[in-house]
C-alpha cells in the first residue's frame, strides 16, 4: 500500500523558509527554461535576422498551446498531490500520481503528432508572412518533436516539487538549457544550420532533460507508486484537468493573445513606415524578454503552490494567507526591478539580440514597444499569483475565471478596438489598459477569499 513515509514539514516549519526552499528552485528552473527560448532567439537575431526572430514570433503559439497542456496536466497533478497529502490521503495521492503520468505521455505524444500534421495553415493563421514563413517552417517542423519531452519533462518537474524535492526539479530544467546553449553555439556559430540549427538544440536539450526527470517515478518520497497506480482513468483525467485549469487557460489564452496581437502588428505595420516584419520581430524579443520575469513569477507560484495546498488540506489557514502575502511581495519587488530595466535601457536590453536591416526603424519601434505594453507589469504579476492560488486551495473555477480576466475579457478585445482609432501605438496601449482592469477585478476576489478564510479558522478555534 502506499503510505506516508515521513511526517511533512509544509505543516509546521516557518513560512519563509519553505518559501525559499521551494521558490527559489522552481525560479531557478523557470529561468533556465527560459533560456530555452531566449538563446535561440539570441543566436536567430543575430547570425540569421530579424526575418528569423519574425519566424520564431509567429511559431510561438505553438509553444504556448503545449505549455497550456503541460500545465494543466503537470499542476493539476502536483496540486491534487499536495491536497491528498494535506488530507492524510497518500493512497489517493499516488492514484492521482500515476495517472498524471499517463496524461503526461499520452497528451505529448498526441499533440506533436497534430502540429506536424497541420503546421503550415497552423502558422499562416497566426500571422505567418511570405517573406518569415520558410523561417517558421523549417524551425517548427524541429521543435515539434520535442513538444512530448517538454509535456512529461515539465509535468515531472511539478511532480517533484510537490514530493518535495525541488532541487531536483530545479537540477533536471538546468541539465536542458545547459546542453541547449552549448549546441546553439555549436549548430549555428559554428556550423551555420540558422534556425534548423537552433531548433534541434532545443530538441536534443529537451530530451536530455526529459530522461532525468523520468527518473523520478522511482524516487518518491511522499508515496510508494505501484503498477496499477499508472493508468489512464476518466475520472481522475477531468478532476486533474480541472485543478490544473486556470494555469492552462492562461496558456491558452496567451496563444490567442499571441495570434490576434500577430495578426494586428502584421496589419497595421504594413500600414505603417516600419512594415509588416518589423513589429513582428520587435513584439517577440520583448515577450521573451519579459518571458525572463514571468519566468520569476511562474516560479514563485510553483514554489507556493504545494505550501497553499497542503495547508488548505490540512485547515491551517493562516498559514496559506501568510504565504500569498509573501509571495505577493516578492513579486512586487522583481517586477518592479523589471519595470525600471524594460523603462530605463530598452535599448540596451534589445540590442542583444541583434537587428538586422533597417536597424534605427527596427529599434525605434521596438524601444517604444517594449516601454508601452509592459507599462503595468507589476500588476500582470499579482493576476497570474491570484488565479493559481485559488486552484492551488481547490478552488479551479475561480482560479479559471480570474486566469481568463486579463488575456480573454480584456486584452483580446481591447487589441482589436485601440488600434482602430490609434493604430499600431493602440496594439501597444492594450496591455497595460488589460492589466489594470484584470488587477481591480482579482483584488475584489482575493479579498473576498481572505474573509471566507479568517471566517473558518476563527470557526474552528470556535469549535476546539
Amino acid at each position: 500500500m502506499s503510505e506516508l513515509k515521513t511526517e511533512n514539514p509544509l505543516g509546521y516549519e516557518k513560512v519563509p523558509k519553505l518559501l525559499a526552499g521551494f521558490a527559489v528552485p522552481s525560479i531557478i528552473a523557470m529561468l533556465v527554461s527560459s533560456l530555452y527560448n531566449v538563446v535561440d532567439q539570441i543566436f536567430i537575431g543575430r547570425y540569421v535576422g530579424y526575418l528569423g526572430n519574425a519566424a520564431t514570433t509567429v511559431a510561438f503559439p505553438l509553444t504556448t498551446i503545449c505549455m497550456a497542456i503541460t500545465l494543466t496536466i503537470g499542476i493539476g497533478t502536483a496540486s491534487r498531490f499536495s491536497l491528498y497529502l494535506g488530507q492524510g490521503e497518500p493512497e489517493r495521492a499516488a492514484r492521482t500520481m500515476g495517472n498524471g503520468i499517463c496524461m503526461m505521455l499520452s497528451f505529448g505524444i498526441v499533440y506533436a503528432a497534430v502540429t506536424e500534421l497541420f503546421l503550415h495553415p497552423m502558422l499562416v493563421s497566426f500571422g505567418a508572412t511570405e517573406e518569415n514563413l520558410p523561417y517558421a517552417m523549417e524551425y517548427t517542423r524541429i521543435t515539434a518533436l520535442g513538444m512530448p519531452f517538454i509535456v512529461f519533462m515539465n509535468g515531472m518537474s511539478n511532480a517533484a516539487r510537490a514530493d518535495g524535492s525541488p532541487r531536483y526539479s530545479m537540477t533536471s530544467m538546468v541539465i536542458g538549457a545547459v546542453v541547449n546553449t552549448v549546441l546553439d553555439y555549436v549548430f549555428v556559430v559554428k556550423i551555420g544550420l540558422g534556425v534548423a540549427g537552433a531548433a534541434w538544440a532545443t530538441v536534443i536539450g529537451q530530451v536530455i532533460s526529459c530522461i532525468y526527470a523520468g527518473l523520478y517515478i522511482r524516487k518518491f518520497k511522499r508515496i510508494t507508486l505501484k503498477k496499477e497506480d499508472l493508468r489512464l482513468s476518466l475520472k481522475e483525467m477531468s478532476s486533474t484537468a480541472m485543478m490544473g485549469m486556470s494555469n492552462g487557460l492562461t496558456q491558452v489564452a496567451l496563444t490567442f493573445v499571441q495570434i490576434v496581437m500577430n495578426r494586428s502588428l502584421k496589419y497595421y505595420g504594413a500600414l505603417s513606415v516600419y512594415g509588416k516584419d518589423i513589429p513582428l520581430a520587435a513584439s517577440g524579443i520583448v515577450m521573451k524578454v519579459n518571458s525572463i520575469v514571468l519566468a520569476i513569477v511562474i516560479g514563485l507560484n510553483q514554489g507556493m503552490q504545494p505550501l497553499v495546498g497542503f495547508n488548505y488540506g490540512a485547515k491551517k489557514y493562516q498559514r496559506v494567507k501568510a504565504v500569498y502575502k509573501l509571495v505577493i511581495g516578492c513579486e512586487l519587488t522583481i517586477t518592479l526591478i523589471g519595470f525600471f530595466v524594460f523603462q530605463v535601457f530598452p535599448r540596451q536590453v534589445l540590442s542583444v539580440f541583434g537587428s538586422g536591416e533597417n536597424e534605427e526603424l527596427y529599434f525605434e519601434f521596438a524601444v517604444k514597444f517594449m516601454r508601452t505594453f509592459l507599462l503595468l507589469l507589476p500588476l500582470s504579476g499579482i493576476q497570474m499569483i491570484s488565479s493559481n492560488f485559488c486552484s492551488a486551495i481547490g478552488k479551479p473555477l475561480k482560479g479559471a475565471l480570474l486566469s481568463l480576466t486579463r488575456q480573454v475579457f480584456f486584452l483580446i478585445p481591447l487589441l482589436i478596438i485601440l488600434p482602430i482609432f490609434f493604430g499600431i501605438t493602440g496594439v501597444m496601449a492594450a496591455a497595460p489598459a488589460a492589466d489594470l482592469s484584470a488587477f481591480i477585478i482579482v483584488m475584489i476576489f482575493i479579498v473576498r477569499e481572505m474573509r471566507e478564510m479568517s471566517a473558518l479558522d476563527e470557526k474552528n478555534k470556535n469549535i476546539l
